[in-house]
């Protein structure tokens, strides 16, 4: 099983960035996927949800009306459109598989840096 996060890096306060995470070693096509970020010293923050279909997404509030969650099954890749983003938005992104392995499967994390 593998998760490989792209996309990240260094924009300013009301940017717009786009994260990929590309998947293998298991069956994406029928895997729920999320999305994660940790900031220095927080703990990590569930950011948003899209089923194996793609036909049902769910979001934290924080991210809520600017980020949107997207797949592509075909391409074995799962998204993060970021808008609007903002100086604390700045952290570590993970996408999870939370169904694959004992305890779900994580990729490595992509940083995002916003700042002016």
């Amino acid at each position: 099983v593998r998760l490989v996060e792209s996309g990240g890096g260094s924009v300013q306060p009301g940017g717009s960035l786009t994260l990929s995470c590309v998947a293998s070693g298991f069956n994406f096509g029928g895997s729920t996927m999320e999305w994660y970020r940790q900031a220095p010293g927080q703990e990590r923050e569930f950011l948003a949800f899209i089923s194996a279909g793609g036909g049902s997404v769910n979001y934290a509030d924080s991210v809520k009306g600017r980020f949107t969650i997207s797949r592509d099954n075909a391409k074995y890749t799962v998204y993060l459109r970021m808008t609007s983003l903002k100086p604390e938005d700045t952290a570590v992104y993970t996408c999870k598989a939370p169904r694959v392995g004992l305890r779900g499967s994580w990729g490595q994390g992509t940083q995002v840096t916003v700042s002016p």
